[in-house]
């Protein structure tokens, strides 16, 4: 077992605390956050201990998981790495693009293991179907969140668009051609509700939308390659797989056939990937657990991270020359 502390209590701290107190891939050995009131509920809570500094915490473990404010994650893992310990770092990254450059350095110097907390790439409904989409030349997602204060030091790009960014970079093999985006700043200072569209260099094009201020909450993906339309929906965790392929000479009572104006026909099929009931967060912790027992690389590395960072980065940069801002 992993000796592993947690820098940050807040809502999502607390979620870590919970799984891997749970976990056998680790021992939770305690926490540490600035704020006594909500450090001292943690350790009644999961009864560990309370740590008087971030660097007393790293001293006496050998994975750190950050769950603070982005705005400390890069002075967080950077302090970690230098220790020679192994870093979870909750999304985004960093704040900008240098701290995570440097992060990818520090962490090859100091030849530790480091993952990046994109928890939909472990979400049991993408799990099912991504070996399934293939070649996508359309991507069309929604993520919509009522509002809720706790995320809104940041742009909506970066609390809830940057999942979807960084789901769409680990299937689109192609480097990005043209990025336009708008945005509008409906309660925030910063955008509340955006969209982007990433057009690839293998003609792919992504549309996503992104809102914090809606009725109600949507996370879903469709997913259009040859003959096959996927759909995911992260949030109730089902799938819908549609595909085609040459109709059969004899045709089933039961087929669905269509004929194009060439007359070409396909036969449309469903599938019903089997959906495995895990906890995506208990997964990706332990699945970093595994990357450092075995030696081997982290599914969501600092690359990874950083790539996602960078493109959050350049949609809200689209967003300031478009005159929806």
């Amino acid at each position: 077992m992993l000796k592993i502390g947690v820098l940050g209590t807040g809502h999502l701290g607390k979620i870590h605390l919970q799984q891997l107190k749970a976990s056998e891939a680790y021992e939770l050995v305690g926490c540490y956050d600035p704020d006594q009131k909500a450090l001292s509920l943690a350790q009644q809570e999961f009864e560990i201990t309370a740590f008087s500094s971030a660097k007393a915490l790293m001293e006496a473990v050998e994975v750190v998981s950050i769950v603070t404010p982005t705005l400390s994650h890069y002075e967080m893992a950077a302090q970690a790495i230098k220790l020679g310990k192994h870093v979870f770092i909750e999304k985004p990254l960093a704040q900008t693009d240098q701290e995570a450059q440097q992060l990818i350095a520090l962490a090859k110097e100091h030849q530790v293991y480091a993952q990046v907390g994109h928890v939909e790439r472990y979400n049991p409904a993408f799990e099912a179907v991504q070996e399934s989409i293939t070649n996508p030349m359309f991507i069309e997602t929604h993520r919509l969140a009522e509002f809720n204060p706790r995320g809104t030091d940041v742009s909506v790009v970066l609390d809830l668009m940057i999942h979807d960014i960084d789901i769409i970079l680990s299937v689109v093999k192609a480097p990005i051609q043209n990025i336009s985006a708008s945005g509008v700043a409906v309660i925030s200072d910063t955008p509340d509700i955006a969209n982007a569209r990433i057009a690839f260099e293998n003609g792919c094009v992504a549309n996503l939308t992104a809102s914090r201020i809606s009725l109600k909450k949507m996370r879903k993906s469709r997913f259009f390659q040859k003959d096959a339309y996927i759909a995911v929906d992260f949030l109730g965790k089902k799938v819908e797989v549609v595909k085609m392929k040459e109709a059969p000479l004899e045709k089933d009572d039961f087929a669905i056939i269509l004929e194009n104006a060439e007359g070409q026909k396909k036969q449309i099929y469903f599938e019903n990937p089997d959906i495995a009931p895990t906890n995506a967060i208990r997964k990706e912790l332990e699945d970093f657990a595994a990357s450092i027992t075995y030696q081997k690389p982290t599914r969501v590395g600092l690359e990874a991270g950083a790539n996602a960072l960078a493109i959050a980065h350049r949609v809200i940069e689209a967003m300031t020359h478009s005159k929806s801002v």
